[in-house]
């Protein structure tokens, strides 16, 4: 048993070295974080969900705690706290130190650990996300959670640096049914061959086709009012439900939330109502108003090939006289780099998009000359910003304009906010915290000054 002399001890030990933990120190305060976390989940017993894929994670999480919240009291972490340090932080609540450097900090941490652990707990159910960048971390979470459900989004290619092949992305992801009580899987984006990855008979499907369980029927779809169906059970059968979202991806996510939410006891009164209050999620097929009576769709925070042509799929629906497309490059991709951005490319449609517009070196020289061959028409910039102010100088009154990029060095929610109505909804746009800004004057300070101020002039 580790006592608080111990977590003392360990403090001075990271002072006297005066350096970022190494690897056995780090190792050290994994080990005692992991050990409060156990002890916080058998001393509260709250109800754990935990949601891992390729994409879609904080989608499906935000919407799950949407619904739930209709019955429980839901604790919902609203950034991307999925690391091995911060998601035993996140269980009890508490934030990650600012000075990761500092031991004394880490002290803290460790003693606010052990408040959280005997004091009530304010919460009925914890939802928490598992990301991964490296073969084996999923499975390292299973030392010491043990989920109610664990729901599964997507398999897809991702970090492909470490991973190499989809199939090991599909044994990473999938690892997490071993230690889950149930595994709620997409039915639509994990493809069926990877079932030879779970060990484990104790689980449910979700999307948006009719082999999943737990599926949705669009009826009917409006800009306006989002989608009209109905949301297809094991327990009730048919449920009419409102969606008021855009893109089939955050369909499923409803599901998955809507699924979670019938497997923790909602009755079907409370899930109907919980799915029809989901909202957007920022960054993530988000609906804003622009210049010229533009719609802007906002799917900004991140970029893979399937979600890239999710997106795509979704923009071409969109009733409108003319459409654009600004698509960042996608980060991490390895050696599918390449054919991966030319598949986008070659998903560019010139007879549904009037203009497509390229952020970032591998956009510009795969997915532009993809779309190029297409007989698209096309303009590539280095920066967000060229990009937003290029888009300004073309769009049309009524135009729908779709941004979707990676993040870093890419960054087109930067190109949305040229083209938003107002500055004052500069807010709805993802990572305008300090910290981010200041990455982003870091990376393309030379053109901000410029083309930012000449198209803020025009604002109408």
């Amino acid at each position: 048993m580790i006592s608080q002399n111990d977590l003392f001890s360990t403090a001075l030990i990271l002072f006297v070295n005066d350096i970022l933990l190494n690897n056995m120190l780090q190792s050290i305060v994994l080990k005692i974080l992991e050990w409060q976390a156990r002890r916080f989940l058998k001393k509260h017993k709250p109800k754990l969900v935990v949601f891992t894929g390729s994409v879609g994670k904080t989608s499906t999480k935000l919407y799950t705690a949407t619904v739930l919240s209709q019955k429980f009291r839901v604790m919902v972490h609203y950034g991307n706290h999925n690391t091995h340090f911060s998601v035993p932080l996140a269980i009890a609540n508490i934030p990650y130190p600012a000075k990761v450097h500092n031991p004394f900090a880490w002290l803290g941490v460790f003693f606010r650990m052990e408040g959280a652990i005997n004091q009530p707990f304010a919460y009925d159910v914890i939802l928490l996300e598992l990301g991964t960048d490296h073969p084996g971390e999923i499975p390292h979470f299973g030392n010491y959670l043990h989920p109610d459900i664990a729901v599964i989004t997507a398999i897809a290619v991702e970090h492909m640096e470490s991973f190499k092949t989809i199939d090991v992305i599909a044994q990473e992801e999938l690892s997490v049914s071993n230690f889950s009580e149930l595994t709620l899987i997409n039915r639509d984006d994990i493809d069926a061959d990877f079932a030879k990855y779970v060990t484990t008979s104790n689980i449910d499907t979700y999307g948006t086709s009719g082999v999943a369980e737990y599926h949705y029927l669009t009826e009917n779809f409006e800009v306006e009012r989002g989608f009209q169906g109905k949301f297809v059970t094991s327990e009730w059968g048919e449920l009419s439900v409102t969606l008021r979202l855009i893109g089939e991806q955050n369909i499923k996510a409803a599901v998955a939330a809507g699924t979670v939410a019938i497997k923790l006891g909602l009755d079907k009164t409370q899930v109907v109502a919980g799915m029809q209050a989901i909202q957007p999620v920022k960054g993530r097929m988000q609906l804003l108003r622009g210049m010229r009576n533009t719609t802007l769709i906002d799917d900004t925070y991140n970029a893979s090939p399937k979600s890239v042509l999710a997106a795509l799929q979704s923009l071409y629906l969109f009733p409108a006289k003319q459409r654009i497309a600004i698509l960042g490059s996608m980060n991490e991709l390895g050696e599918i780099s390449e054919a991966s951005h030319k598949q986008v490319g070659l998903a560019c449609d010139p007879t549904l998009l009037d203009w497509v517009i390229t952020v970032g070196e591998q956009a510009e020289k795969y997915l532009a000359t993809a779309a190029t061959s297409k007989g698209c028409m096309v303009r590539s910039f280095k920066s967000p910003y060229e990009a937003g102010a290029f888009a300004h100088s073309v769009m049309q009154q009524g135009a729908v304009i779709l941004a979707k990029g990676s993040q870093n060095k890419i960054f087109t929610e930067e190109a949305l906010k040229v083209l938003l109505h107002s500055t004052t909804e500069e807010k709805q746009l993802v990572r305008q915290e300090p910290e981010w800004l200041a990455i982003k004057q870091e990376q393309f300070g030379k053109f901000k000054a410029s083309d930012v101020a000449k198209v803020q002039k025009k604002k109408e």
